[in-house]
C-alpha cells in the first residue's frame, strides 16, 4: 500500500481529506492518507503532501519518500530549509483554481488603476464633481515581469481585455496576443513601456530586488505597480522614495517580506499603498486534490511527476 502523509494545520486537513479520498477512490487510485506525522512511520512514507508554513519542519526522517509535494506555487520555503532531503523529487502546486484567482486579482487591480478608481472614490468622499476621463485599454501598457503558468495566463487575459499587453521572463517565451521580452536588455525594455507593472516572478537569488531604485527610475513617471508575486521582489526602500517623488502613484502588495506585515510598517498607513493580505491566489482543496492524487498515480505507475522542481533555478 502507498503511504501519503499529508501535513498541515488540523483545519486545513479537515477540509482537505474528504476531496482527497473521494477523488482516489473516483481515479482508482489506492493509497492510505494519513493527516498527522505520528500516525505514520517516517520511512513508510512514499509521498509527503505539505504546507511549508503549517506542516512539519523537519523533512529530515522523509528521505526514503519518492516525492514531496507542495500545495503552494511557491517552494523557497522547501529550498531554504536545510533539511529538505536530497532522496525525493520536489513538486510545486499548480491547479486550475489558483491560476483564476492569481488572474482575478491581477486584471481586477490592473483595471482599478487603469479607471483610476482610487480618484473617483475620493471625489464621491468629498462631493467633487471633476470629471477625469481614462484612455481606452488599447492604450494602456501593462507589463507582466514573469511568464510562468500564474503569469502567463493574466497576461493572455489582460490582452483580451485589449491591454497593450507585454510579458518578460529569463528565457523566451510565447503567449499569444503578449508582447514578450526576456533577459537583461529586454528587461529594461519592459520596464520602459509599462504605465501599470505586474510581478510575478518565483523569488529566487536572481528576482531580489528586481524593482530597486535604479529598475523604478526606467518606468514611465507615475507608473502603477501590482505585485502579487513575492516580497522580495521589491526593494522596499526604493519604492517607498518612488511613490514620494512621484514615480510611482500607487503600488498594490499582496505579499511581503516579513508576514504578517509588521504594524509599524510605513505600507500601512501610506496614502498610495494598497495593502492585501497574500489572498491573490489560495490553493482551493476542490480543485487542487485532484492535482495531488493524479501525482499519486503517476507516482505509482512510474510515470512522469508534474511540476518537478529545478533547485537551481529555484522554481
Amino acid at each position: 500500500m502507498t503511504h501519503v502523509l499529508f501535513s498541515t494545520s488540523p483545519e486545513q486537513a479537515a477540509a482537505w481529506a474528504p476531496h482527497l479520498t473521494r477523488i482516489g477512490a473516483e481515479l482508482s487510485i489506492p493509497f492510505t492518507l494519513h493527516l498527522k506525522p505520528s500516525a505514520v512511520p517516517p520511512e513508510a512514507v512514499d509521498m509527503l503532501v505539505l504546507n511549508p508554513v503549517q506542516g512539519t519542519k523537519d523533512l529530515a526522517p522523509y528521505k526514503g519518500a519518492r516525492v514531496i509535494q507542495s500545495i503552494w506555487a511557491g517552494v523557497e520555503s522547501f529550498l531554504g530549509n536545510p533539511t529538505l532531503p536530497h532522496g525525493p523529487v520536489l513538486c510545486r502546486m499548480v491547479e486550475p483554481g489558483l491560476t483564476e484567482g492569481m488572474t482575478d486579482y491581477i486584471c481586477g487591480h490592473v483595471l482599478r488603476h487603469h479607471l483610476d478608481i482610487d480618484h473617483h472614490i475620493r471625489q464621491s468622499a468629498e462631493g467633487r464633481w471633476e470629471p477625469v476621463v481614462p484612455p481606452l485599454s488599447r492604450n494602456r501598457k501593462v507589463g507582466v515581469l514573469g511568464l510562468g503558468a500564474l503569469g502567463a495566463d493574466a497576461a493572455a487575459m489582460l490582452a483580451r481585455l485589449r491591454f497593450d499587453v507585454a510579458g518578460w521572463s529569463r528565457s523566451p517565451k510565447d503567449v499569444e496576443g503578449v508582447l514578450c521580452f526576456h533577459g537583461e536588455a529586454g528587461l529594461r525594455e519592459i520596464l520602459a513601456r509599462s504605465e501599470i507593472l505586474v510581478t510575478i516572478l518565483p523569488s529566487t537569488a536572481e528576482t531580489r530586488h528586481v524593482l530597486n531604485a535604479e529598475t523604478l527610475a526606467l518606468l514611465p513617471r507615475g507608473a502603477c505597480i501590482v505585485n502579487p508575486g513575492r516580497g522580495p521582489l521589491i526593494d522596499d526602500d526604493a519604492l517607498l522614495a518612488a511613490l514620494a517623488s512621484g514615480q510611482v502613484r500607487h503600488a498594490t502588495l499582496d505579499v511581503f517580506v516579513a508576514e504578517p506585515l509588521p504594524a509599524d510598517h510605513p505600507y500601512w498607513r501610506h496614502p498610495r499603498v494598497t495593502v492585501t493580505p497574500h489572498i491573490a491566489a489560495e490553493t482551493r482543496p476542490e480543485d487542487a486534490a485532484r492535482v495531488v492524487v493524479e501525482q499519486i498515480g503517476r507516482m505509482i505507475r512510474g510515470e512522469p511527476l508534474l511540476n518537478i522542481v529545478n533547485p537551481s533555478r529555484g522554481y
